[in-house]
């Protein structure tokens, strides 16, 4: 079985015992954090929501914090003698999912 979620303004395919790096979530490496966002369960009987599944969530466990690699955004205006560097790492939660609990067992 497996479910599509969102987190963090995007969407994730997940299934029992994978790890994926998400937008920073708040909670201390170890934590269980619960997904309630589903937005289809697959598997024999494919389920979709409008847009969410009611009753259904992904238990997830915390198992490290991170940035990502460092993205450049230059900006240069040609013949000015203009230009202007900026660098960015974006913070991340990679979790693992422990489990999927489809809400109502119909």
């Amino acid at each position: 079985m497996f479910a599509v979620v969102r987190s963090g303004g995007k969407q994730y395919r997940v299934a029992e015992n994978d790890v994926i790096s998400v937008a920073k979530l708040e909670g201390e490496v170890g934590a269980k954090v619960a997904l309630s966002d589903v937005l289809m369960l697959g598997g024999d009987k494919p389920k979709s929501g409008t847009p969410l599944i009611s009753g259904a969530s992904v238990e997830a466990e915390i198992v490290e914090h991170g940035r990502g690699p460092k993205v450049i955004a230059f900006k240069k205006k040609r013949r000015k003698n203009t230009h202007r560097k900026r660098g960015s790492r974006q913070h991340f939660t990679k979790v693992k999912i422990t489990g999927i609990t489809t809400g109502s067992e119909a």
